[in-house]
């Protein structure tokens, strides 16, 4: 028998050092991770590159990982496993938070509530199950774009709707807002999808540290952010425990 290819071992160690982090990873950082020669690690990322496996940023060059490998990615993880192994955990965030929380996957350009726990209190609420949101306006949407769960030509290339004065519809803001998503773990709204209304949301990971949905708290301005309209550092907590821990369910490892 044959032994491993190595070229192949060492596009699989770059997929999943992309995979590993939060950020993009330029071609030195690649290359020194991984102990190869920077000739050696631009190859392969541009072989990768070319299948689609691998996308770089066009104005710093850094890479992360492409829509077709994230598309793979996340093909094993049916729907309905993913809402079965959060039910738990979202019950628990919305008891420990006060608020609603929804659950979230990308389907054709849109976030599509796939589990929707109501705010724990008797106030009339609509079940949420099955609506689509759109991806630059929630909370939800945005960790999306951020972590590559759904390309972000999805949202551009339609001319994103601006539903209130706070929406984000230039590609320029909204491609600032993602790099800040990245660096801080979470995403927010405030007032971007319905004047009144502020949510905040993290990504749920899978196998390999792949983005297979955000998990979200959604509520009344002045509960979901403090005076100064910024959201609450204790939701933030909570909001992320419970997303590290329905990705470790998913057999991610700790981020």
């Amino acid at each position: 028998m044959t032994g491993p290819v190595q070229s192949i071992e060492r596009a699989a160690a770059i997929l999943r050092l992309l995979a590993g982090g939060s950020r993009r990873l330029g071609l030195g950082e690649v290359a020194s991770s991984l102990g190869l020669a920077k000739g050696t690690a631009h190859g392969i990322l541009r072989t990768l590159q070319h299948v689609d496996f691998v996308e770089q940023d066009p104005a710093t060059g850094k890479y992360q990982l492409g829509a077709a490998l994230l598309h793979l990615g996340t093909s094993y993880l049916d729907v309905n496993e993913l809402r079965s192994r959060s039910i738990n955990w979202a019950d628990a965030l919305a008891a420990r938070s006060g608020e609603a929380v929804r659950l979230g996957t990308p389907l054709e350009g849109k976030v599509l509530v796939i589990h929707h726990v109501f705010r724990p209190d008797d106030t009339l609420q609509t079940l949420d199950v099955g609506a689509l949101l759109p991806l630059h306006a929630s909370s939800l949407g945005k960790v999306l774009l951020a972590f590559g769960a759904t390309p972000i030509d999805a949202v551009t290339e339609a001319e994103p709707e601006a539903y209130t004065r706070h929406t984000l519809v230039r590609p320029e803001e909204l491609a600032r807002a993602l790099g800040e998503i990245r660096e801080l773990g979470w995403a927010a709204e405030v007032q971007e999808l319905s004047m009144g209304e502020a949510g905040i949301a993290a990504p749920i990971r899978g196998q390999g540290g792949l983005v297979v949905g955000a998990i979200g708290l959604s509520g009344a301005v002045e509960r979901i952010c403090d005076t100064k309209g910024r959201p609450q550092s204790a939701l933030i907590t909570v909001l992320r425990e419970a997303a590290r821990a329905i990705s470790r369910d998913l057999g991610a490892a700790r981020w």
